[in-house]
């Protein structure tokens, strides 16, 4: 919303930007205009959609390392060179650094190459104040007027806390979200419920009405029946809750930021499906940069799903990538719960100098 900065500056007062997607999606973007220089974007026809193009190397971008194009927000995808994302991006990108700072979404620790390399972009000061819900909880009580008013955009189905409760044996249960505007297909749909039915798992699934695209969600029958006393559909959530619910094991995720983030934070490891914007950098970097996450093909296949539920809920690498979430928790706490933090810190700063001027 950089339009805004005009009004910052002809009244003179300064102006913090926030960028709500993550650290390594906000790194892509700010070079988003070199894609375009060397011709990698837009595409020159649809044959560059395959495998073969999107494998190509990006060995250019600071701090970020065995990129491939797959792996860039899907926003450069497009042929035509007036898309309307691919050059907002470049516009809002460029807007951003007449703000007074940027703030992020993340924690020094989780993030820290990135920012420094940042600051060496000709931008204004980049501060990192996440996981901001955690800081949220720190600072305001749930019961409180403001702590009420909840910014969910569905309403929330609390009656997954109960079931979760009534469970005995920590991460047992698969977490299953694909976010407030992910879709799929049909066939998509079939294919990850009878994965997870193969797998023997206990699972809460947030399926929302819309899911599907273009059509109304219709879970089988037969899928309910077999599954019926060990999993649990809903249309929405408390995920934050959820994700730091000791019963819950493991999150098959879009990779959308605030997804990610939580599940970072509730120490739950990732299968990762990512679908649009830079939820393909976010899969990326929780798989190879910070060894939380798996990856599940775009094409799902219900032999795949049961396969990595399996990996991740029983086997070796999904004990692995859980210690590796465990320890990421501890280090999003220690940023957030105390006034040394480097996220507290942070968020004193952004506001005591960038924007009190003291």
């Amino acid at each position: 919303m950089s339009f805004t900065l005009d009004a910052a500056e002809e009244l003179g007062v300064p102006e913090v930007i926030f960028w709500t997607n993550s650290a390594c999606g906000f790194m892509t973007f700010l070079h988003f205009y070199l894609f375009i220089k060397k011709g990698l974007s837009p595409f020159k026809d649809e044959s560059y959609m395959s495998k073969e193009h999107l494998d190509t190397v990006i060995d250019w971008i600071p701090s970020m390392k065995n990129l491939r194009l797959k792996d860039i927000p899907s926003f450069i995808r497009t042929t035509n060179p007036d898309d309307i994302m691919l050059n907002f991006v470049i516009r809002e990108v460029e807007q951003s650094k007449r703000a007074s700072a940027i703030i992020l979404n993340t924690f020094d620790d989780l993030d820290h190459d990135l920012i420094q390399s940042m600051q060496s972009l000709f931008l204004p000061p980049v501060y990192s104040i996440g996981p901001l819900h955690l800081l949220v909880n720190n600072e305001i009580d749930e019961v409180s007027e403001i702590g009420r008013m909840g910014l969910n955009l569905w309403k929330e189905e609390t009656e997954c806390l109960d079931w979760l409760d009534s469970k005995t044996t920590p991460n047992s249960v698969v977490f299953v979200n694909f976010g407030c505007i992910t879709v799929m297909s049909a066939k998509q749909l079939v294919e990850f419920a009878w994965g997870l039915a193969a797998s023997g798992k206990e699972f809460l699934w947030v399926i929302r009405p819309d899911l599907v695209a273009g059509e109304t969600t219709v879970i089988l029958s037969e899928f309910l029946t077999e599954t019926a006393d060990r999993g649990m559909l809903v249309s929405w959530c408390p995920q934050e809750k959820v994700l730091s619910h000791p019963m819950v094991g493991g999150f098959l995720t879009h990779c959308g930021w605030n997804s990610t983030l939580e599940s970072i934070s509730g120490g739950v490891p990732m299968i990762c499906w990512p679908f649009f914007a830079e939820q393909q950098t976010n899969c990326k970097f929780c798989c190879d940069e910070w060894g939380v996450g798996i990856e599940i093909g775009g094409d799902v296949k219900r032999e795949e799903v049961e396969t990595v539920v399996r990996e991740l809920m029983d086997g070796e690498k999904g004990k692995k990538m859980r210690e590796k979430a465990v320890e990421w928790r501890r280090l999003a706490n220690e940023a957030t719960e105390h006034k040394h933090g480097s996220s507290v810190l942070n968020f004193e700063t952004v506001v005591s100098k960038v924007l009190l001027r003291e």
